[in-house]
């Protein structure tokens, strides 16, 4: 699809696809749309909440959001959920915290400076009148370090504690952050959300976008995206996430982008993602910012202690790979979309990235399977499979 052909989708009707499938193309004002995720309300209501802006990087990149109502085709209309003019506001997460109330973290970095971002906490309240209308709360930022970023949702810990997967873009003095000594922490508060201490994850230089899922009792595992761009990585906690051992990779490729993971009713985990890496394609690109065009001229941060972090490897196909032993191994994988996956430019609008990335997903109380993801920048694609979907995809596949 071009540009055009995305941005007149781009109205929010679900329709069926085939095959028990249903999809959508979320409206949006911007012309850049980008790593979605996915809430649902005890009523059934889905909120997908994104960034969106010119580039990412970008001052004017801010939070929207969509409703699609407990039975409804039709989302909302999107609406912003953050008003910093001078910050890129990016990676929304929507938690249910313990008291009812809906909470909005987001991160907020100047230009391509991830190293500098903070996390910045809203609550979220919902217009009774009409169920499709958000606003946020002026919101604080997080007492926690410079560089902290979000993509996954908290765990609320057996003592009621929260805790934030967070990846550290590590500040190198005179140097731009490229990712090269990112690493995985987790962020804690002992007092519902007010303050906030950081417990790193050792041995995980390079593992980032951390997603931990329940698989035993006070029992999690976590798997990350890799800036190495060769697996999915995991690691495990057998005390309710208060201790993480050293992740190890797993058998999924990935392509230094998003992945997400939950545990689905019968007890396995669904893992989403590009199963794709850097052995599998040739595709680089100097950074993830080498497009914004402003004035820095420090040099790349120095690899030494660290990583070298690849850039470029296509984003395609998206897939739903499932584990029946707690995220170690992942025997079926479901192909959601497949295509040219090309990144090697973050532009929306002259057709050069074909990405369809930064996945999430949730399952309904029904068994259905609710996903979002970004298609070519352009905007956030949304897929709706029937209760049974993984059963019907091994019998299509069984039958090729």
């Amino acid at each position: 699809m071009t540009p055009e052909q995305i941005a007149s989708a781009m109205n929010g009707a679900v329709n069926a696809a085939g095959n028990g499938r249903h999809e959508a193309m979320l409206a949006s004002p911007m012309i850049q749309n980008h790593a979605s995720f996915l809430h649902m309300t005890d009523e059934g209501a889905l909120i997908c909440a994104w960034f969106g802006g010119t580039l990412e990087g970008k001052s004017d990149i801010s939070i929207f959001a969509s409703v699609l109502p407990e039975g409804s085709d039709q989302w909302g209309e999107p609406q912003r959920l953050s008003f910093d003019p001078d910050h890129s506001e990016q990676n929304p997460v929507l938690f249910a915290a313990p008291d009812g109330k809906l909470i909005l973290f987001h991160t907020s970095q100047p230009s391509g400076n991830q190293d500098e971002c903070r996390i910045r906490l809203a609550e979220i309240s919902r217009d009774a009148s009409d169920p499709t209308k958000l606003t946020a709360s002026e919101g604080q930022y997080l007492d926690l370090p410079r560089g902290c970023f979000v993509r996954a949702p908290l765990v609320v810990r057996d003592d009621g504690a929260w805790l934030l997967p967070i990846f550290r873009c590590i500040q190198r003095p005179g140097q731009k952050w490229n990712g090269s000594h990112d690493r995985a922490a987790v962020g804690i508060s002992e007092d519902g959300g007010k303050t906030w201490r950081l417990e790193d994850i050792d041995q995980s230089t390079g593992c980032v976008h951390m997603s931990p899922v329940l698989i035993g009792e006070n029992k999690l595992a976590a798997v990350f995206r890799r800036r190495q761009a060769d697996s999915v990585y995991r690691t495990e906690s057998g005390d309710g996430g208060r201790t993480w051992s050293a992740p190890q990779a797993t058998d999924v490729p990935n392509n230094n982008s998003s992945i997400a993971a939950i545990r689905l009713q019968d007890g396995r985990i669904a893992m989403i993602c590009n199963p794709t890496n850097a052995e599998m394609s040739a595709d680089r690109r100097a950074s993830l910012y080498d497009e914004l065009g402003e004035e820095d001229d420090r040099p790349d941060a120095n690899p030494d202690g660290g990583c070298v972090p690849i850039w470029g490897v296509p984003r395609a196909p998206v897939s739903v790979c499932i584990s029946a032993d707690g995220a170690r191994s992942f025997s079926q994988r479901i192909v959601i979309e497949d295509g040219a996956g090309t990144c090697m430019s973050n532009n929306s609008i002259d057709g050069h990235n074909k990405e369809m990335s930064y996945p999430w997903l949730l399952e309904g109380p029904d068994g259905s399977l609710h996903i979002a993801y970004t298609y070519y920048r352009r905007a956030i694609k949304y897929v709706r499979l029937a209760p049974g979907w993984a059963n019907a995809s091994s019998s299509a596949e069984a039958g090729e």
